[in-house]
């Protein structure tokens, strides 16, 4: 009994003091004698019943603590491996290249990496945990960046959306502005959830849509073969900046498989796929060069190198297209710029000896340059002189045919004028070498009969061999060539003019061969020949070989003309020459099958004699002669003619006469006041639209698009007649 009273792991202390207390208790109960029920050993036995009790109920505490701690050590460990796994899976699709998002079982976002919603920036903050799906697609139907289609509200579009999102799995595609793409994946997960995935397609759809649209025929498969097979590499660009050919040379020169191109990549985004593998140089930065390709059509043409690495340099030309496309191609310099840099090595220890030489030879080419220019001006200058004498000789000639004129002075007449059409054509020539020698020059290619201008020639030349007491022969053919008949028939003027002037007995021919797809055009002389060290120098300018031969006879001149018209047309020049036993020049046309030959239009029947009597024209040109011949033939026409010898002056007559003539004939260049343009501007201005013509000799291409602006249509000098006789007639 004391055993279950006293609690041996208890101290010795707290024992005795137990025992102290029984023992106490036991004494009163001994002592009284009025306890009869035995109440106090009753409250005693109760006491140490508690006790144990409590102490049961302590050790089970202790156990349960215990199990408690454990417990919640266990599940702060689950927390950390928890939050460790939910790092990992933000981790994971943040690397993700498309946007990605989870929502839950209750349509509530979950988690989403940074590049969910990444087309739509005014909706990017409201994409965060625990935003509901509803709300989501309620903000994107209302994002500006989202196009949506014809005739939807954005309220439509939502209804739609939250409609397919009851499907298990969706896949579609959505617009954004400025023509962009993301297609948008939707799957369930097991526990009733939801994934989106969003993928930027834009590239790929509008590669889709332009192979779609793309015709391809023999000229684009002729182009294709033709850049497979140069050694540049090449690729060309839409007016979007959008890639739309290349080469396989382009790929070899750039390290960069073929299948990283594709139709319909734009240029940033090859740049920047490629931009850590390359250097710019030549003062190139990506600002600039960004700024090139998106210019306006007509932009100029751009040059740069680029490198790859240290061992490949490629220099990088590009040229806008009209459409507002460009084309860029990629040459290897690697082995030009070591040369150059080796070169330019070699070439320090030799500074000192070649600059004083290098001095003297750039005053001589600035010297040089000075007097080409200055020939250049002059040569604009004397034939605009000349053509203005020539323009009123030929108006003087036409104003003398007609009734009442012997038919010898009439022969003579046409002759005179014939020859005043060679020497316009002469004229005409020279400006346009020297349009050639300033890379102005342009031609009109097409067919060309060959028996008309070969007949005209012979007419032409008859007389003068004859003269010389030459025989010149002519053999024509019925062939037609392509080329520019301005252009041949000088060349061919040319030659047979020097073989006359350079043959004193024997005789000229000129005949023209058929030679496979060709025709060779060949002049036969019997003059001296030409030694063949005089070959080269006879086709430089100013350079005679018959240092007698007067400035009357030619300024040597002739031959230059020839070379560079021949180079100018692509026509192939030859020569052959036998010292004492004469000389042929040859050129190859190429020839116009029959089957290509453009049908020959019927004669046109003469028009109808002018009726103009009654009506005025007025003459505005500073220059007496040609003036008073532009009056000649117009009143022989039946016309009244004014004039005045400046705009200001015209216009002053005018007003003094209250007279407003039927049509203006107006020169371009009238002196210090306005020019012919300026006084055409305030005519209209003041009496409304007249018929004028802008009469001129100048041939810049700024005086003609100065007219073209204003409207004004142009009559070149020397005047033609018939030119002029059809702007009257239109007047009937």
């Amino acid at each position: 009994m004391i055993d279950t009273l006293i609690n041996p792991a208890d101290p010795p202390k707290r024992q005795m003091e137990k025992l102290m207390a029984i023992t106490q208790v036991l004494m009163r109960r001994v002592e009284s004698d009025t306890d009869d029920s035995g109440a106090a050993y009753a409250q005693f036995q109760r006491a140490a019943m508690l006790e144990d009790q409590v102490r049961d109920r302590t050790r089970d505490l202790e156990r349960a603590l215990d199990l408690l701690n454990e417990s919640n050590a266990r599940l702060g460990e689950a927390n950390r491996s928890a939050e460790a796994a939910r790092q990992n899976l933000a981790n994971a699709i943040e690397t993700i290249q498309e946007g990605f998002a989870l929502f839950d079982a209750g349509d509530v976002l979950v988690l989403c990496n940074s590049r969910f919603g990444m087309h739509m920036e005014d909706i990017r903050d409201d994409l965060r945990p625990g935003l509901r799906f509803d709300a989501y697609v309620d903000r994107v139907s209302l994002s500006r960046f989202l196009a949506l289609p014809d005739r939807e509200t954005p309220q439509d579009w939502a209804i739609r959306r939250k409609r397919r999102h009851q499907d298990r799995h969706v896949i579609f595609n959505v617009r954004m502005i400025w023509d962009r793409w993301v297609q948008v994946s939707e799957h369930r997960t097991a526990d009733g959830g939801t994934v989106i995935l969003q993928t930027d397609v834009t590239d790929i759809i509008r590669s889709e849509r332009q192979e779609r649209g793309k015709l391809l025929d023999d000229q684009a498969r002729m182009i294709r073969a033709t850049l497979d097979h140069i050694n540049q590499g090449v690729s060309i660009f839409d007016a979007q900046a959008r890639l739309v050919g290349w080469n396989a040379r382009l790929g070899q020169l750039l390290s960069i498989p073929l299948a990283r191109f594709r139709v319909g990549a734009s240029f940033d985004y090859l740049l920047e796929r490629f931009r850590e593998e390359i250097t710019l140089s030549d003062g190139m930065t990506d600002a600039r060069l960004g700024f090139w390709v998106n210019g306006a059509p007509g932009r100029s043409p751009l040059s740069f190198e680029l490198r790859r690495g240290d061992e490949l340099i490629l220099a990088v030309f590009a040229q806008g297209m009209p459409d507002g496309g460009f084309v860029m191609s990629f040459t290897d310099v690697t082995a030009e710029r070591a040369a150059i840099e080796a070169l330019s090595r070699a070439n320090e220890t030799l500074e000192a000896r070649v600059m004083d030489r290098t001095l003297e030879l750039e005053d001589a080419l600035a010297h040089a340059e000075r007097a080409n220019a200055s020939r250049s001006r002059f040569v604009a200058a004397a034939s605009h002189d000349l053509l203005q004498p020539l323009s009123a000789a030929k108006l003087f000639i036409a104003s003398i045919g007609g009734e009442g004129v012997p038919p010898s002075a009439v022969e003579a007449l046409e002759k005179a004028q014939n020859a005043l059409v060679s020497v316009e054509g002469i004229l005409d020539a020279l400006l346009d070498i020297s349009k050639l020698e300033s890379g102005r020059a342009a031609v009109s290619v097409g067919q060309v009969a060959l028996r008309p201008i070969l007949t005209q020639l012979e007419a032409e030349f008859t007389a003068i061999a004859a003269a010389k007491g030459l025989r010149l022969t002519v053999r024509a053919v019925d062939a037609v060539v392509m080329t520019d008949p301005a252009y041949l028939r000088r060349i061919l003027q040319n030659l047979i003019g020097n073989a006359i002037r350079y043959t004193t007995q024997g005789r000229v021919v000129v005949a023209a061969r058929k030679r496979g797809a060709m025709t060779r055009l060949e002049v036969w002389d019997t003059g001296p020949g030409i030694p063949d060290e005089e070959q080269d120098n006879i086709f430089k300018e100013f350079h005679r070989l018959n240092a007698r031969a007067s400035a009357s006879e030619g300024m040597g001149l002739g031959l230059a003309i020839v070379e560079r018209a021949c180079a100018l047309l692509g026509h192939p020049l030859g020569l052959s020459s036998r010292l004492g036993r004469g000389t042929c020049f040859m050129l190859q046309v190429p020839s116009v099958t029959a089957e290509d030959t453009m049908p020959v239009p019927h004669p046109v029947p003469p028009r109808p004699r002018m009726r103009l009597q009654g009506k005025i024209g007025f003459l505005v040109e500073n220059d007496p002669d040609l003036c008073r011949a532009l009056s000649l033939l117009l009143e022989k026409w039946g016309l009244s003619v004014l004039d005045a010898a400046s705009g200001e002056q015209a216009l002053a007559l005018i007003d003094e006469l209250g007279i407003l003539p039927d049509f203006f004939l107006v020169d371009h260049q009238l002196g210090d006041g306005m020019t012919g343009v300026d006084f055409i501007l305030a005519l209209r201005r003041l009496h409304g639209d007249v018929p004028t013509r802008l009469v001129t000799a100048d041939r810049r291409q700024q005086v003609h698009e100065q007219a073209r602006l204003a409207g004004v249509e142009v009559m070149m000098k020397p005047i033609d007649a018939r030119a002029l006789e059809s702007f009257l007639r239109d007047l009937d």
